[in-house]
């Protein structure tokens, strides 16, 4: 029997076991990006695993998502009657592979710039955020008429949305940060994009509000600027009083001759 000490004592295999089983489920997930579909015995021989291991990696792979199993009645690997399950990579086990997505989008946007122009890419931009701003609406009004309220619920909102959002309020206003930009890459080039985006921060918020900085721009943060209600009076005030103190146009009198 072993001693007290001896069960207590740390074990240096255990470390490398953990490391070993996510290099073995990295090639799992390898092979299955290469190959397509296979099933447990499919995978047990070309890893050179047993079969019992290599189940165990897909009962784990598959509790985290990363794999799904199917059956296929066509095969009948694991004994007479008993159709095999193959297995396959879901969306987000294709995730940690190579995606050209992005430059995919960036040729289209510039194809729909040579041939449409600025004002297509605009369009196409608010059309792309009008789904994100009624996605974002419910939770905002139900925040109700506080703009910082508001700019709470909508930092909620585009959090779910992956923006990983943070809204804080300072003395003079208030702060929206987005520590995410699910398409900072194409916004570079096409900061319509953000254009749209901060225009239905405004909306939502209920204010005129202001970008100070974009990822997209190669900041570290989304920071987009919400005025206290004071401030939004005073400019809205300073504004009008500028529109009033312009000369009014000299209206035009004709001076024709008389032709007689």
């Amino acid at each position: 029997m072993e001693s007290v000490a001896t069960l207590t004592r740390p074990r240096p295999d255990l470390g490398r076991s953990g490391a070993d089983d996510g290099r073995t489920r990295d090639r799992v997930i390898g092979t299955l990006w290469r190959e397509g579909p296979l099933s447990a015995a499919d995978l047990a021989r070309g890893l050179g695993i047993s079969p019992a291991a290599v189940r165990r990696h897909l009962d784990a792979l598959e509790s985290q998502g990363r794999i799904e199993g199917h059956t296929d009645p066509h095969k009948t690997s694991c004994g007479p009657g008993r159709p095999a399950r193959r297995f396959a990579l879901t969306t987000a086990g294709r995730e940690r592979f190579p995606h050209a997505y992005d430059d995919l989008a960036v040729a289209a946007l510039r194809h729909l710039a040579r041939s449409g122009g600025a004002e297509a890419v605009t369009a196409f931009a608010q059309d792309q955020l009008a789904g994100l701003e009624e996605r974002c609406a419910q939770a905002v009004t139900a925040a109700g008429p506080d703009r910082f309220d508001r700019a709470q619920a909508l930092a909620g909102a585009l959090s779910r949305e992956g923006y990983a959002a943070t809204a804080s309020g300072l003395a003079g206003g208030g702060q929206l940060c987005q520590h995410h930009c699910p398409v900072a890459h194409v916004a570079a080039e096409f900061p319509q994009l953000c254009e749209a985006e901060t225009a239905v921060i405004s909306r939502l918020v209920g204010t005129h509000v202001q970008r100070l900085a974009t990822i997209a721009r190669g900041d570290s943060v989304c920071t987009t600027n919400i005025p206290s209600a004071e401030i939004s009076a005073a400019h809205r005030s300073q504004a009008q009083q500028r529109t009033e103190d312009q000369p009014s146009p000299v209206p035009y009198v004709s001076t024709g001759r008389n032709p007689a």
